[in-house]
């Protein structure tokens, strides 16, 4: 990192778990509109969380702050747990949106609308930026990195919102939880793969995220590509309402998400808490 020439405020959020187990954490850096892009991407490496998030100024009229999203390599214009653990450290550090319980996030994917519905925050699922058929030659690519042959998928399509998601779907949750991928034949695909549970299971759902080519090889709680899938599940008819996914499982974490659909827009929600508040040097 450079050298140390100020404080700012800094809040470690776990999202996307109500507990007992934890779900994601994200580390959101406040009023960072000084630092430089090589700052941040330092920091966000040196924290080695999936996301480091910065709050900015937004530049934006209808937005009520601006934010940068890293993962320990790279920037993303869109990630789902940073958004609402960025969305959840603002307000309590202060923070007053334009219009009470709705806020306006600017980021590189836009505007994203974010909701409270009692104590949780749900996004809206920004648009595709790519969507239809997975090519067949990355595809042979993404089912060599999980392990799995052609017979065991049912559909596969492009569900990428920003990161670059490429979804997959199994037939039973069981299947995507007994998944042991090879990282270094996925490369530097970002793969998301969905299954049922039916019947008494935990939730709807079982999802596993895969970004190793971003240096997270598994993703524990994922807002992103839960709002790609779910945007092809109800393209495709495979869900027709309200649904709950269970992910992190693998690693012993207590992610739940909950995605509703009204009208046009899918919201992708869960529990955010703080879990660290202090400073940072920079």
């Amino acid at each position: 990192m450079a050298a140390v020439d100020s404080e700012l405020p800094f809040t470690q959020v776990d999202v996307f778990a109500p507990g007992p187990k934890p779900g994601n954490p994200v580390a959101v850096v406040h009023d960072a509109d000084a630092l430089s892009t090589e700052q941040m991407q330092s920091f966000a490496n040196w924290t080695n969380l999936s996301e480091t998030t910065f709050l900015l100024k937004p530049t934006d009229p209808g937005a009520d702050y601006r934010l940068r999203i890293f993962t320990p390599r790279a920037e993303l214009p869109f990630a789902g747990h940073p958004t609402l653990g960025s969305a959840h450290a603002w307000l309590e550090n202060a923070g007053r949106p334009h219009n009470e319980g709705q806020l306006v996030q600017e980021c590189g994917a836009g505007l994203v609308s974010i909701r409270q519905h009692g104590p949780d925050l749900a996004f809206a699922a920004p648009p595709l930026r790519r969507s239809g058929p997975v090519e067949q030659a990355v595809l042979d690519q993404a089912l060599s990195g999980l392990g799995i042959g052609p017979e065991q998928v049912l559909g596969s399509n492009w569900v990428d919102n920003g990161p670059g998601w490429l979804g997959i779907r199994m037939a039973s949750a069981q299947e995507v939880l007994a998944l042991k991928p090879d990282f270094a034949a996925m490369g530097d695909l970002l793969v998301g793969v969905i299954g049922p549970f039916g019947g008494d299971g935990p939730a709807d759902f079982e999802v596993r995220a895969f970004a190793p080519g971003v240096d997270v090889p598994e993703d524990p709680v994922t807002g992103s590509v839960n709002a790609g899938l779910a945007q092809w599940l109800f393209a495709q008819g495979q869900v027709d309402g309200s649904y709950t996914v269970r992910q992190g499982t693998v690693l012993g974490r207590g992610g739940q998400l909950n995605i509703a659909r009204e009208g046009d827009i899918i919201w992708v929600g869960g529990a955010s808490r703080t879990v660290i508040r202090g400073r940072v040097s920079f």
